[in-house]
């Protein structure tokens, strides 16, 4: 397995974190802790961490269900430490392999929620960040608005204090923080839908709004929610892709990780209480996310849709071999060029501006 004693003696190839793992101190509280948040936030946390003065942002995950496999899983990261391996591969299928220690501690909620509740509570950590899927703010689909039926939702509004939801723990730490005296923290979605933070705020109001209307109030005017556009695919590890990964790495890593080297994160700089150095990391810190959303959803997925599709007509089962048929790629730049990029306010300007500078 991968421990902290073993980081000293990792086969070769495989780097260890750039920092010491001693040094690092939780800053950010995150609900979810999938591969994509493995391979993306924790990616990028990872790099931050290695930075001067940066070791106060180190990530505490948390799960939030119960069961055998939601066990397995936290034990898995409490015996490597909540070490990994992240492989990064090319297009061309050379890869990179290292080990991420951005985890400072894995918590599962059902076990031990009181544990969860005074993290929350401590002013140290400043982000609660989540992955939990389009379908995990619980927003009725033909309302709009937060679905107030949820059995679980009902639950914690007549429990506030000993919460079982991802809603019902961040308000709870938000009053206690409020009672406290202490800031309020970034609300900080990190899933792949258009303007998460926005349905982000209107899930976390709607509850705390049922629970105490003058505690919304607070958390409307303390917290914030930033908008973000991610990128990364990060296929699903089978037991037989996990094998061969530890194959090629040479460790013996109980939670291996396999994502594209390709890599994007576009934020809104809205930080209720100061933030990592994201931006030396790569991730673009912006006003305002809106045109890269649209970037993302009428270049990278109107297109890949449109390969798919034809690749099907003609026989094709991947979208490698859609790519690089000559025909289709022809029709798939027309469209991007003729259709699409007309469209981007963020894409005539860059050609705008390198047309000025030629």
């Amino acid at each position: 397995m991968i421990t902290r004693e073993t980081l000293q003696h990792l086969p070769e190839g495989v780097s260890a974190p750039s920092y010491d793992l001693k040094d690092i101190k939780p800053g950010i509280l995150h609900f979810g802790v999938g591969n994509f948040f493995r391979a993306h936030e924790a990616y990028y946390i990872d790099k931050i961490l290695g930075l001067p003065g940066q070791h106060q942002w180190g990530i505490v995950g948390v799960g939030l269900t119960s069961g055998e496999r939601s066990k397995k899983k936290a034990d898995d990261f409490k015996s490597q430490n909540c070490l990994f391996s992240l492989t990064e591969t090319a297009p061309s299928g050379d890869s990179k392999r290292s080990v991420i220690g951005a985890l400072t501690d894995y918590i599962l909620a059902p076990e031990k929620p009181d544990a969860v509740l005074d993290l929350l509570s401590d002013p140290s950590i400043r982000i609660v960040s989540m992955t939990i899927t389009e379908g995990g703010y619980n927003i009725n689909e033909h309302t709009g608005d937060f679905d107030l039926e949820n059995a679980d939702v009902q639950r914690d509004l007549a429990n506030p204090e000993t919460p079982s939801t991802i809603f019902g723990y961040v308000v709870e730490g938000l009053r206690r923080r409020r009672d406290a005296g202490n800031r309020a923290f970034t609300i900080m979605s990190c899933d792949n839908l258009r303007h998460n933070g926005n349905v982000a705020r209107k899930a976390f109001l709607g509850f705390a709004r049922a629970r105490d209307p003058e505690l919304a109030s607070w958390i409307e005017a303390n917290a914030t929610f930033p908008n973000a556009m991610v990128d990364r695919i990060t296929p699903t590890v089978s037991p037989a892709i996990a094998e061969r990964l530890n194959r090629e790495s040479g460790l013996d890593d109980l939670l291996p990780l396999v994502a594209e080297d390709f890599t994007q994160w576009v934020i809104e700089d809205e930080f209720a209480d100061g933030r990592p150095a994201l931006e030396k990391a790569g991730v673009q810190m912006v006003d305002d996310v809106t045109d890269y959303e649209f970037m993302k959803i009428r270049m990278l997925n109107a297109s890949h849709i449109f390969l798919a599709f034809s690749g099907l007509l003609l026989g094709y089962d991947h979208i490698d071999e859609s790519i690089n048929d000559p025909d289709l790629r022809k029709l798939v730049e027309a469209y991007l060029d003729t259709d699409v990029i007309p469209t981007l306010k963020l894409l005539r300007e860059k050609i705008s501006r390198n047309t000025r500078n030629r």
